[in-house]
């Protein structure tokens, strides 16, 4: 009998949860349980909706929907930083990270509730158990939250049922329940965020000018593909006319909006603070000029492989190895910004960012004048998971790797925060590129029910230890004490993640492996 990878994937996120609540052991880490035994069940239900075509939207196809693994990451992380903060004693803090558990927990308990209502016939075993995991939840929610931090929880549901009912009709199949429920949830909390700094801005004059750049950014990047998508429903989108009219509403979103917007929160002209803080160092200067002649490289590779492909070659893909050279590109980039300067290198994230996503509207919407060739040249490097009308992996790998960097800045984690900055750099630019590479060349012996090898995920967990002793050399600012086993540990768990997962393993295994180097 074959093994369901399902299950494997499934025990592998339990083992997790478990390594947390032993961490944390308190009336949240009981209720993350009661939530992960509830979302295995609803999981299945998830899987049959989609075999039947059953579901509300187009998902993506070829897998699995993703509940389990997608429903624990916002719980788990609220839960492991509220740890760092009881230690340190920042009750506000730990406020908050209370409130971001009770979040993930009410948007996986909806996206739970949404899959029992549509299913046919009821499934009376799993509304049990689902019910008598909310009820927990929904107890010991009442005994440790405010009033005002339950409003707070009803406004990101609120904001993600509206996210969920316009970009799931306007992107079928881009995501599986597990992705929308892990990208539109976290918009939706960073949307939530914004709209409570932007009204107490006023007492906000010490805050860091750098920390509001990506909620704005995410906001006019939802705001822009929301209204054009909607626009080119009724009209042309290729023409010259329809074309000047996107660039122009971009500048007067940009410039008109989001500039504002951030001179109001950060107490400083955007683009004066942002000359100010490039040209503060020579460093950034030499990282700038070190990223822009990366960023050369990448587009050389880009035309360098369409070029073989015009000159008449018959195979229409990129291979793996090909595709694994921008997840080289990625660890070139990251690593020397995390160990010199990780201020800039949250920020160059952020504009990056922005420019890709740019980028896929102008390609998604054909935009002249580079829509075409932006089309022509991204086509070459579809997998089976760009089955929808945006092309994601590519950002999926920015966000992945960028997401340690622009979470370790919390005030409740030690100065530094040890490797937790580097786990998207170990976990998709190391681990998941060699485990592809080797698996895919040397790799003979099979996990059972899947595609990757044993030796593929062996050699991703002794890379990933080697980068480990590589970064402790190259920055001082790394201290592991004695965890040197709990870090080997978790790296071993995650590349069993990554063999198992059918979910975007670029965004899963980076959130996945900061939460366990945290506890």
């Amino acid at each position: 009998m074959q093994l369901d990878p399902v299950l494997v994937e499934s025990a592998v996120v339990f083992s997790m949860v478990i390594c947390v609540h032993c961490a944390v052991w308190s009336q949240l880490s009981w209720c993350c349980i009661a939530l992960a035994i509830q979302a295995f069940y609803v999981q299945h239900k998830w899987d049959r909706l989609i075999r039947t075509g059953a579901a509300v939207f187009q998902f993506r196809p070829s897998a699995n929907s993703g509940v389990l693994p997608a429903s624990m990451v916002l719980p788990l992380l609220g839960l492991a930083l509220r740890g760092h903060c009881i230690a340190v004693g920042n009750v506000h803090m730990e406020r908050f990270t209370m409130v971001v558990t009770v979040i993930g927990m009410m948007l996986a308990l909806f996206l739970s509730l949404i899959a029992l209502g549509i299913t046919r016939p009821v499934p009376t075993n799993t509304c049990v158990i689902a019910g008598i995991a909310s009820s927990a939840i929904l107890y010991t929610v009442k005994q440790t939250l405010t009033v005002s931090e339950v409003i707070e929880v009803l406004e990101v549901l609120l904001i993600f049922v509206y996210l969920s009912l316009i970009l799931l009709y306007l992107l079928p199949r881009c995501f599986t329940p597990g992705e929308a429920l892990l990208i539109l949830g976290g918009i939706s909390f960073i949307i939530n965020q914004l709209i409570k700094r932007s009204l107490s801005s006023s007492g906000n004059t010490n805050a860091d000018p750098l920390t509001y750049f990506l909620p704005v950014v995410v906001l006019g990047l939802v705001l822009l593909g929301i209204f054009f998508a909607l626009l080119f429903v009724f009209m042309e989108s290729e023409t010259w006319s329809a074309s000047l009219f996107f660039h122009t509403m971009t500048g007067v979103l940009g410039l008109g909006l989001l500039v504002p917007w951030l001179s109001l929160l950060t107490k400083h002209h955007p683009i004066t603070w942002l000359m100010h803080f490039i040209t503060e160092t020579n460093t950034r200067l030499w990282l700038i000029g070190y990223w822009v002649a990366l960023s050369l490289l990448a587009v050389a590779v880009v035309m360098h492989q369409n070029s073989h492909r015009s000159a008449g070659s018959k195979k229409h893909q990129a291979s793996t190895t090909v595709r694994k050279y921008f997840h080289l590109l990625t660890v070139l980039t990251f690593a020397p910004g995390l160990a010199l300067d990780r201020a800039l290198l949250h920020l160059a994230a952020v504009g990056c960012l922005s420019v890709f996503m740019f980028l896929e509207f102008v390609r998604c919407f054909r935009i002249r004048p580079l829509g075409a060739p932006v089309r022509r040249l991204l086509t070459l490097f579809l997998d089976e998971r760009d089955s929808g009308p945006l092309i994601l992996t590519h950002i999926y790998l920015l966000l992945g790797v960028a997401l340690p960097v622009w979470l370790t800045p919390a005030s409740c984690i030690p100065k530094g925060g040890g490797l937790l900055p580097y786990a998207g750099v170990l976990a998709v630019g190391v681990g998941d590129t060699v485990a592809s590479v080797f698996g895919s060349t040397v790799g003979e012996i099979r996990w059972p029910g899947t595609k990757k090898t044993f030796e593929g995920t062996a050699t991703s967990v002794f890379a990933q230890i080697i980068a480990v002793v590589v970064f402790l050399i190259a920055d001082s600012s790394i201290n592991l004490n004695a965890s040197y086993s709990w870090v080997v540990g978790s790296i071993t768990m995650v590349a069993m993640l990554e063999a198992y997962t059918s979910q975007i393993d670029n965004l899963l295994l980076p959130l996945y492996l900061y939460i366990l180097l945290m506890i």
